[in-house]
Order: C-alpha cells, then structure tokens, then sequence
C-alpha cells in the first residue's frame, strides 16, 4: 500500500504535489513571525539593558556578538582579536555571520543601526530555514504523517527558542540529509550531512544512527558513499579556513574542550550542591563516559530489537543522549531535538508534556539569570531550587520518551508509525530491507 501511494505521489505533476504542503508552509511562517514578534520589545532598546532583556524574556545571542565578536569591523576568523573574541562557531555560520555584517555595514554606518539590521537578517534566514525545515519534515514523514510537523512550525518552545542562536541553520541542513537519504541520494544526503557538521556539531550523531542500521542490513555501499560525500563537503569548507586562518578555525574546537558546566546541564546541578564535589576534568570526563554508555545501548538496542528499528527512532536517541550527557543545555537546543522526537514517536501526549517542560525551562533560565551576579535581581529572578525544577523537567520528560521509544522497538506493533503499514518512512535502502546481522545470530 505504501508503495503505491509513494509512486502516484511521484507521478503527479510538482504543482499538485506541492499542494498539500501549502497549509504546512503557511503555518511555519507564521511561527517564524510569531518567533519575532516575542522579541520586538527587544529590538526596539531592550537589548541594551539585561534586566530589560530578561524580564521581557527576549534575549538573543545574534545582536550582543555583533558587537563582542568584532563583526562590525573584523572577519570572524582572519582578525587579529583576543583568542576569547574570535566566533566560536563552526565556518558555516561563522560565514554566514560574516555576509550579513557586510550587508548591515554597507547599509548604515552607525554601529547600533548595523547591528539591528544584523539581527533582522539573521531572523529572515532563520525564519526560511524553519519554513524549509517544516516541508522538508512534512516530506519525510510521508503522507499518512503530514501534519505532525506542525510541532516543528509552531510549537511553543519552538517559537520562543527559535532565533535564540543560528541553529535553525543545522535543522534545515539536517533535514535536508534525512530526506535524500529518504530517497536514495547518498551524494546530496552526505554533502547535507557534511554541511550540517560544518554548521553545529550535533549532526555528527548520525552517522552513529546510519552506521548500526547499515551494519544490522548490510547496505554498506550507501552507507560509504554518504559517508565520503560528507567528508568531502566538509573539508571543502573547512580546510581554507584551516590553512589560511588555523587560530580562527580551531576557536569552536577550543572552546568546545575547554568549557565549563554551563546553563542547563544536569551536571551544574551536582555542582550547585556539592553532589559530588566536581571539578571541570572530572565533568568532561563523567560525561564522555555518561554519552559513551548510552551510546553502547542504543548499539544493543538497534542490533538485538526484534524487528529493525526506523532511522527516526534511532536519530532521536542518538541525538537525546548527546543532550543530556552535555556540559551545556542551552533553551535553543529544543530546536535540536523536536523534528526528531516527532518523526521518531508522533504521539501527542509525551510530546506536550515535554514542550511544556521545555517553555519552562525558557521561562526559568531568563528568572534565575536575573538573580545572578551582576544583576543580583532576587526581588525579579528566582532561587537555584526552583531554577533545577525546570533543568529536571527537562531530563524527565525527555527520558519519558526515550523510553516510549525503546518500548515501540522492542514492541513494534506499538508504534503507530508502523501501524499505517509503513516500515520505516525516512529509511532509504533500510526500508523493508531483510536483516543480514543481529546479536542473534551470534548465539546460532
């Protein structure tokens, strides 16, 4: 059945296939304008003021860095700035921070102009990824899934998470891999994927995701063909930049190393209260050992489970392990994690829950925040124990899934993606194909 509804949909004209992906469109870009609407009080002065910026929840990383990044005057990478100024992204968005601050000087010449305008283009890029993002998560899901989505285009944390930082950017790019891979184009798929890594880190957890699916199916030609093409898209990237600018390229991975327990990590609480006592060595160290464990898991879980598991499924625990072992668990990071959590189990009552966890936690960081020194605002912010509430209620509600996701694999026939007769929608050659190893076949 799904078969012959994929080949008509491949047969009708472009026009009529895209129809149905209007609504979807047209509800994304109104959460992409909402998104910006939540931050107008800024925009218009509040930035300039952190207690302004906090209690109008209404911060974003995009306009302070125009200005302690140096972008008014200086290229993220070749500048001769202090180590601890240079961008400490990637190269793709430290490009893309580039262009826009070239725009936004050739169009004002004041400072505080630029950087407005710096922020407004930022947000319509940011605001067309989210639009693609949605269609190309609409495409994924296939036909029978077309409206789930609509937790990516206008869900509450989406909204108040989304310009945040760039990382809308890496969405786009990321979904943009899962549909070509969708449709057996391993070259697009990984010079996607490549591009994706080049912008945020957190695509690297996919190939994990693709790796032990390939090695249960033996598809191992797609699989290494991807593989290189990502390789290749980012070396292309990244190797001037290595070359010419070596300081500048390796601030992100510097920076990565060496930073400390920040916002929203359950390791800050263990280090609030002294549970154990934590030195930042024995953090990176805990959490390397924390994600290496659970990435072993999901291993035995993807080459034992009865039944294959979708490539969603596995992404999702991937990418949720990666957060939750973390130094650091910005609000933005939501953006990370729902196309996944969607496309892996599209059940509406975890995932609210979970989105009321996360608005809390956006709600709780700006409050706590406000309470720190310098502002030392405890009449406007709020104390550490309620501040961890919002950092549990995170890992709680997000565990809760994970483990609804393990039981679906372990029980396939509960799985409501599967229950359409589809085997898995966003697998590529893993779709339908037969089993070549499982931990099984060890004990035959």
């Amino acid at each position: 059945m799904t078969s012959t509804v994929t080949s008509t949909e491949a047969r009708a004209p472009w026009v009529a296939r895209a129809v149905p992906y209007l609504p979807l469109g047209l509800i994304a870009v109104l959460g992409a304008s909402l998104a910006y609407v939540v931050r107008l009080p800024c925009r218009t002065g509040g930035w300039n003021n952190q207690v302004t910026t906090y209690t109008n929840f209404c911060y974003t990383d995009i306009y302070p860095l125009y200005f302690d990044r140096e972008l008014s005057t200086q290229n993220p990478y070749f500048a001769s700035v202090p180590f601890d100024k240079q961008v400490e992204y990637p190269v793709v968005l430290g490009e893309v921070m580039q262009v826009f601050s070239w725009i936004a000087r050739a169009l004002d010449p004041d400072n505080v102009a630029q950087a407005v305008r710096f922020y407004d283009l930022t947000v319509i890029l940011l605001g067309l990824c989210l639009v693609v993002g949605v269609l190309l998560m609409a495409a994924v899901a296939g036909p029978t899934r077309r409206w789930d989505p609509l937790w990516y285009a206008i869900s509450p944390a989406v909204v108040l998470a989304a310009y945040i930082n760039w990382d809308l950017v890496a969405g786009a790019l990321s979904l943009g891999t899962l549909l070509a891979w969708k449709r057996g184009r391993q070259v697009p798929a990984g010079v996607l994927l490549g591009l994706a890594i080049a912008t945020k880190f957190y695509p690297l957890m996919f190939v994990g995701a693709l790796f032990l699916l390939t090695w249960r199916t033996g598809r191992w030609r797609p699989f290494l063909v991807t593989m290189g093409s990502a390789a290749a898209a980012w070396l292309v990237v990244n190797v001037p930049f290595m070359v010419f600018a070596w300081d500048g390229w390796r601030r992100f991975y510097v920076f990565s190393q060496e930073r400390g327990v920040d916002w929203g990590s359950p390791w800050l609480f263990f280090q609030n209260k002294g549970w154990p006592v934590l030195g930042e060595a024995d953090v990176s160290t805990l959490g390397m050992a924390a994600l290496a464990v659970m990435c072993l898991g999901i291993a035995v879980l993807t080459l034992a489970a009865p039944r294959r598991p979708r490539l969603a499924q596995i992404c999702f625990l991937a990418l949720a392990a990666f957060m939750m072992t973390n130094k650091v668990w910005s609000p933005q990071f939501v953006l990370w994690l729902v196309p996944f959590a969607v496309l892996a189990r599209p059940n509406w009552k975890p995932l609210a829950l979970w989105q009321l966890a996360e608005v809390w936690y956006f709600i709780a960081i700006w409050l706590y925040l406000l309470a720190q020194p310098p502002l030392d605002r405890d009449d406007l912010g709020i104390a550490d124990d309620t501040y961890f509430t919002a950092v549990w209620g995170r890992v709680i509600t997000i565990g809760i899934m994970m483990a609804l996701v393990v039981r679906d694999i372990l029980r396939p026939e509960k799985d409501v993606v599967r229950q359409a007769d589809i085997d898995d929608q966003a697998g590529g050659v893993f779709d339908r194909a037969p089993d070549r190893f499982t931990l099984a076949t060890l004990t035959k």
